[in-house]
C-alpha cells in the first residue's frame, strides 16, 4: 500500500467500457490490467474481446479492420475470429498445409450486463465458469440490459490501491470536496458511527436511515435507507431506497498499468424525469470526482521517496481491510483454495 505500484489481481472480472462505446461492427483497443485488449462487438450485438497483438509480426490488431465478424490485422492481412482463432492468411499458397485452429491471438471472456462490458482476467488460463470465480454483481432493482442514466471516466495516475483507499476513506471530504454547494467549512466535523459486516469479496455498511431533512433524499419517498458495499477487485455500490424510488451508484476501479488506473462513477435511478437533468449532474460528479484525482496526484509527489505509512484505527480500518482482501484474494489463487473474507462485523466510529 506503500508503494508506487500496486499488485494486480487476477481471477476477477473488470469494468472496461460502457456497452454503448461499443457499436456494432465497430472496435476499439484498450490497455488494462497490463495487458492490450482489443474490444469489439460483432455484426449480432455480441461483445468480445481479444489479445491486441498479432501473433505473427507482434503489430496490435486494432489498427486492421473489422467486418463484423473477422478482425484483419494491418500488417499481412491475417484474419481471427471472435473467438481470437485465425481463419485465413492470404500469403500462404495452394501446397502449403496450415492448421489454422492452432493459431490465436488469445482471447477474454467477455459479457454485457446492465449497461457495462465486464472482462474476465484469468490467474492461469481459468475459464471464470470452473468453479471458485464469483461472477459480476447485478446491482439492485434494474434489469440486466438497464445501463446507468449518467456516466464519467477519469484517468487516476496512481496504483488501484491509492484509487481505492481515497475513494473509500470516510474522513476525508470536509478536506478534498470542499465547494460552495458541499462541506464549505471543514472544522464543523461530527461524530460518525456506522455497523459494517463481512459481504461477498468485501464489507458492507450496513443499510441505515437517512437525515429525512435533505431534500434530495425526499425526492425518493419515505423512510429513506442506503446500504454501501466494497468488493474486489474495486467496487463501490451503494443502494439508496425509498417507497417511490431507488438510486445505485457505482464506482468501479480498474488498472490500466501497476500505476495508471481508470476510475468510474454511475448510477441509475428509478425516476424517469432525471433526463433534462443529467449535464448538471455529469457536471457535478466530474467536479466530485476531479477532487480526489487532484489529490492522489498530489500525494503521489510523496510516495516517490518511499514512506511509511500510517493507518489508524477506525478512520483507516476500512482501508486495512482492502490490503487484507487483497492479501487474502492472492493467496487462495496460488494455493489453489477456498477464498476466505478476512473480515469481521464490527462497528467503526470517526468524525468527518
Amino acid at each position: 500500500m506503500d508503494k508506487l505500484k500496486a499488485e494486480l489481481l487476477r481471477g476477477l472480472w473488470y469494468v472496461a467500457c460502457l456497452g454503448s462505446e461499443i457499436k456494432p461492427g465497430a472496435m476499439t483497443g484498450r490497455k488494462l490490467m497490463g495487458d492490450m485488449v482489443l474490444i469489439g462487438r460483432d455484426k449480432a450485438g455480441r461483445i468480445f474481446a481479444l489479445r491486441d497483438i498479432c501473433p505473427h509480426r507482434g503489430i496490435p490488431l486494432r489498427h486492421g479492420t473489422f467486418d463484423g465478424e473477422t478482425v484483419q490485422c494491418c500488417y499481412h492481412g491475417w484474419r481471427f475470429n471472435t473467438e481470437g482463432v485465425c481463419v485465413d492468411i492470404p500469403s500462404t499458397h495452394e501446397d502449403q498445409v496450415i492448421d489454422y485452429s492452432k493459431i490465436t491471438c488469445g482471447a477474454y471472456p467477455a459479457i454485457e450486463q446492465q449497461g457495462l462490458v465486464w472482462i474476465y482476467f484469468s490467474a492461469a488460463g481459468e475459464r471464470p465458469d470452473e468453479g471458485r470465480q464469483p461472477r459480476p454483481p447485478m446491482l439492485p432493482d434494474f434489469a440486466a440490459d438497464t445501463g446507468p442514466a449518467v456516466h464519467i471516466m477519469q484517468p487516476f495516475v496512481c496504483s488501484v490501491d491509492h484509487a481505492a483507499l481515497g475513494l473509500m476513506d470516510p474522513t476525508h471530504a470536509a478536506f478534498v470536496h470542499t465547494s460552495w454547494w458541499f462541506k464549505k467549512n471543514a472544522t464543523k466535523l461530527r461524530p460518525k458511527r456506522k455497523e459494517f459486516e463481512p459481504s461477498e469479496l468485501g464489507w458492507a455498511m450496513v443499510r441505515h436511515k437517512l437525515p429525512p431533512q435533505n431534500i434530495a433524499y425526499r425526492l425518493l419517498g419515505d423512510d429513506v435507507t442506503t446500504e454501501i458495499r466494497y468488493a474486489l477487485p474495486g467496487l463501490r455500490i451503494e443502494h439508496i431506497k425509498g417507497s417511490r424510488h431507488s438510486v445505485v451508484g457505482l464506482t468501479t476501479i480498474t488498472p490500466v498499468t501497476e500505476d495508471e488506473t481508470e476510475v468510474r462513477q454511475m448510477f441509475w435511478a428509478s425516476m424517469g424525469w432525471i433526463r433534462p437533468f443529467k449535464p448538471l449532474v455529469r457536471h457535478l460528479m466530474n467536479t466530485f470526482l476531479g477532487q480526489d484525482r487532484r489529490v492522489v496526484i498530489q500525494q503521489r509527489e510523496g510516495l516517490e521517496y518511499n514512506p511509511r505509512l500510517m493507518l489508524i484505527n477506525d478512520a483507516d480500518t476500512q482501508g486495512r481491510w482492502w490490503m487484507q482482501l487483497k492479501r487474502e484474494w492472492a493467496d487462495s489463487q496460488a494455493e489453489g483454495r477456498a477464498f476466505q473474507n478476512p473480515v469481521r462485523a464490527r462497528v467503526l466510529r470517526w468524525m468527518s
